[in-house]
Formats: C-alpha cells, sequence, structure tokens
C-alpha cells in the first residue's frame, strides 16, 4: 500500500510543473490531480465514538424507546 509520504511528493511535483506551465488549463488539471492525491495520503477519519442520546434504545432496532 502506498503510504502518506509518496502521495504527498507526488502532489508537490505536480503543483511545481503547475507553477511551471503558462497553459491555464493544464495547470488548473494538474492542481486538481495534486488535490486528489493529497486526499488519497490524508488519513481517514476516525469512527465516530460520541456518545448515543439518552433516547435511543440500542436493542429496538426501530430507534423508538
Amino acid at each position: 500500500m502506498l503510504g502518506k509520504a509518496y502521495f504527498t511528493k507526488q502532489a508537490s511535483i505536480l503543483l511545481q510543473f503547475a507553477k511551471s506551465t503558462s497553459d491555464k488549463e493544464l495547470s488548473a488539471k494538474l492542481v486538481s490531480k495534486a488535490a486528489d492525491l493529497k486526499a488519497q495520503g490524508d488519513p481517514l477519519p476516525e469512527m465516530d465514538h460520541s456518545l448515543r442520546a439518552p433516547d435511543v434504545d440500542p436493542d429496538n432496532e426501530t430507534g423508538a424507546t
């Protein structure tokens, strides 16, 4: 599996290319792809471990109390 460092490096390279080109359309596509790569390298958000509402009965699948 590829790590965060790989995606960050690839995104950085694409941003360098985007800055160096005079073609605005190409630059926009490179920036977009760099954002996609950065998102792939970012860790997924952890599960929500917040407390459940007091009126939720976990034994009742309908959620009604």
